[in-house]
């Protein structure tokens, strides 16, 4: 339990950092692309890129690499975490699941509802508020220091990776264009591989992450979005270690003991010692899980040069408020999902839920953080720019959703912030206080 909660801390850590990077580069983003540099800027990501081999071509322009290319590799990551945290971690079991998957729930169907009463006609926009960036929003939590208790930080790691399952779907499902059946049946082949390689308890990362790229040519070729590939993968991704922690520690206590019985008077390690150590060092491999491995080396590469590389291609707009006022509709129904339909979905939700007893809250979140966490829920930002993406092809609608998107997610995390500074009554404080002398 204390280790989990270490890695928690390390990760809340690392997402807190990576979201004031993407703060940073949005803002750079956005600089460049209404400066006299922003020509180039777009004649950049606009740069046609391709791949040929064994009768392949699959060509994209930078933006496209790096939105269906290295964006899977963030997928992956996603559904090696959501893999951890309903098989080892916090979301183990209905009890403690049930409270951040029933906020989800209402999370994407509030917002997704929202935009369809207004956009009726441009029904394929519904996904766009539905998503929450982690990154961001625990970047703010974050920056608020001692205010926020580590349950809160919890509850909004563990909405955001069942938030982020729910995108996946809507786009595996809805921003699919025409299925192509042969890459259809070379993708289940594939997968199926993985499978089969999980099942007879293959440990070494490397078979998995080769047909892994053979899943995403495939799917890309099929005409599913290619970041599916990187949650399949995540899922067949095996979690149990070659040997358990008890043989590990009878074999590194062999090894320190053959260490420590050759320590002779030289500066330098004899053969033997070395032979030790590296016993030890095969050991510590072998007793590593495959899943929260991989997931630890992907991490720092994604926080930090992925979704800060995604952010700075897709986050430049040109501030052209003609285009918002042109697509207002879209733009409003993106932002009243944000700002109104997460928190009234991630609230209500659980309130109700709670008062039919169908799930418990957890005792040291009160409502008012609740109703702070969904307020938070509404800073998109990355999530909404990819499905944002996937939904339109105009690009004078993909701007103006892009500037309703950083206002709600600006004035979300105004609203998130402010409560979660508001100072208790003093009705809350004296029963605080009460409690504790009992």
């Amino acid at each position: 339990m204390l280790y989990h909660m270490y890695n928690l801390n390390k990760f809340i850590n690392k997402e807190a950092l990576s979201g004031l990077i993407l703060f940073v580069v949005t803002v750079l983003a956005v600089t460049i692309a209404n400066s006299n540099l922003g020509e180039s800027y777009f004649e950049l990501w606009n740069l046609e890129l391709g791949v040929t081999g064994g009768g392949f071509i699959i060509s994209m322009n930078l933006t496209h690499w790096i939105n269906d290319g290295l964006m899977a590799l963030f997928f992956l990551m996603v559904g090696l975490e959501i893999k951890r945290e309903f098989l080892l971690g916090e979301l183990k079991g209905l009890k403690k699941s049930s409270f951040p998957i029933v906020a989800a729930i209402g999370g994407m169907m509030i917002p997704a509802t929202f935009y369809l009463l207004i956009n009726p006609d441009n029904y394929l926009g519904f996904g766009i508020p539905m998503a929450t960036d982690i990154a961001f929003a625990l970047g703010i939590l974050m920056l608020l220091g001692k205010r926020v208790n580590t349950s809160l930080k919890l509850f909004l790691v563990s909405l955001a990776v069942v938030d982020d399952l729910g995108a996946v779907l809507v786009i595996a499902i809805f921003y699919t264009d025409d299925i192509n059946l042969i890459y259809m049946f070379y993708s289940i082949l594939t997968y199926s591989l993985i499978w089969i390689l999980h099942f007879f308890k293959i440990k070494k990362l490397l078979p998995y992450l080769l047909l892994g790229i053979l899943l995403w040519i495939f799917i890309y070729k099929m005409g599913i979005h290619a970041t599916m590939a990187g949650i399949l993968l995540a899922f067949a991704i095996p979690i149990q270690s070659k040997i358990n922690d008890d043989d590990f520690l009878m074999y590194a206590r062999a090894e320190l003991d053959m260490f420590e019985n050759h320590v002779d008077k030289t500066p330098l390690l004899n053969s033997t010692q070395i032979n030790s150590l590296e016993g030890i060092a095969y050991g510590y491999d072998n007793v590593q899980n495959p899943l929260v491995r991989l997931e630890h080396n992907l991490h720092n590469l994604i926080a930090f040069f992925i979704l800060p590389l995604f952010a700075f291609s897709n986050a430049g707009v040109i501030l052209n408020f003609s285009n918002v006022w042109a697509n207002l509709n879209i733009v409003i129904g993106v932002m009243m999902g944000l700002i109104l339909g997460k928190p009234i979905g991630i609230f209500g939700f659980t309130y109700l839920a709670t008062k039919f007893k169908l799930i418990e809250k957890p005792e040291n979140i009160d409502w008012n953080q609740v109703l702070a966490v969904g307020f938070l829920g509404g800073i998109g930002f990355t999530m909404s720019i990819l499905i944002t993406q996937l939904a339109f092809y105009n690009e004078n609608i993909i701007d103006a959703i892009k500037i309703g998107v950083f206002l709600a997610s600006f004035i979300s995390a105004v609203i998130g912030i402010f409560l979660i500074l508001k100072p208790k009554s003093k009705k809350k404080k004296i029963l605080i206080s009460r409690r504790h002398r009992r």
